[in-house]
């Protein structure tokens, strides 16, 4: 949900591990407040980051919820003729 530029909330679906509901959970969690040109910066790396680590075959999960949210993003700026 974005308000005013900023992103104001975050919900998502998945079906997963563990790794990828905690990578999509954490990302959501980094993104709100943000705008949508800053929500872009974020990097695999910093969801990684933030849940202090993922163990090394884990760590394609955060790389998917990055796309996820490069996707959604794209669909709302093209959406809304952003």
């Amino acid at each position: 949900k974005v308000e005013k530029g900023r992103i104001v909330d975050c919900k998502f679906k998945t079906w997963g591990c563990a790794s990828a509901i905690s990578s999509m959970s954490m990302l959501s969690e980094m993104i709100k407040g943000k705008t949508l040109d800053e929500a872009l910066k974020i990097k695999p790396k910093d969801i990684t980051g933030n849940l202090e680590g993922l163990p090394p075959h884990k760590v394609h999960c955060s790389v998917l919820s990055f796309k996820a949210l490069r996707e959604a993003i794209e669909k709302y700026k093209e959406k809304n003729k952003f």
